[in-house]
């Protein structure tokens, strides 16, 4: 895989997962260690994005 597509895929991962996060956010029923969870596997993402932009 090249680069430029693991870069691609990996910025679909990350606006899935913000979407996600949206939507748990507005479901009462999710609890905040679930959504705590999900915005650092978003943080994880956007870091790898920005290391892998810079190289």
């Amino acid at each position: 895989m090249s680069l430029s597509a693991h870069l691609q895929e990996l910025r679909r991962k990350h606006q899935a997962l913000a979407e996600q996060v949206e939507a748990a956010q507005r479901a009462p029923s999710t609890d905040d260690l679930t959504i705590a969870e999900m915005k650092k596997q978003k943080l994880r993402l956007k870091e790898e994005i920005t290391r892998l932009s810079q190289a």
